[in-house]
């Protein structure tokens, strides 16, 4: 079931399809943001022909493919500044622009599936962002509150425990 989008209908654009089989029709300059896409137009013997290219994105599932592509259509009209390091803040929006900023308010598993998606399809722009909102997300955060957020269980004894805090202390004073 491909999806038509009415701002593509380029010669050569190629459809994006999730796992469930969605397909999503996209411009050449958004399909290329995606290096793992790239490579894969780019080994494509029959660039010539107008037909839609399906591209199989089988780790991605639709919902978030859709907020990827969301991104890379922004990001085609503003390309997201840079993010600078050392940052200069902890809040995103000294980084980066509002845009961005509203993007990645998400629950926190759709943050980690975006975080994925960008990884599997090699876009380092949405990957540096979504690894940035994480970063900001757990900073100051105890142990205890990474396992919860997280879901790990705490699988050291109460002396494992101790004996990695003092080896750790350094961690702390930083």
């Amino acid at each position: 079931m491909l999806e038509f989008n009415p701002c593509f209908p380029f010669a050569h654009s190629h459809a994006q399809v999730s796992k469930e089989g969605e397909a999503h029709e996209v411009s050449i300059d958004v399909a290329k943001m995606s290096q793992l896409v790239s490579e894969t137009i780019e080994g494509d013997d029959d660039e010539d022909s107008d037909e839609v290219k399906d591209i199989p994105l089988p780790n991605v599932t639709a919902v978030v493919l859709k907020k990827v592509i969301e991104y890379c259509n922004h990001y085609q009209e503003e390309a997201m500044s840079p993010i600078q390091t050392p940052l200069k803040s902890a809040k995103l929006d000294d980084l980066v622009q509002a845009w961005y900023v509203e993007f990645v308010k998400v629950s926190k598993d759709m943050m980690f599936d975006l975080v994925a998606a960008a990884n599997f399809m090699d876009i380092k722009p949405l990957l540096d962002l979504t690894c940035l909102a994480v970063s900001i997300l757990i900073k100051g955060k105890s142990a205890a509150e990474l396992r919860r957020m997280f879901n790990i269980s705490a699988d050291f004894t109460p002396e494992e425990e101790e004996q990695a805090k003092r080896e750790n202390e350094w961690v702390e004073k930083a």
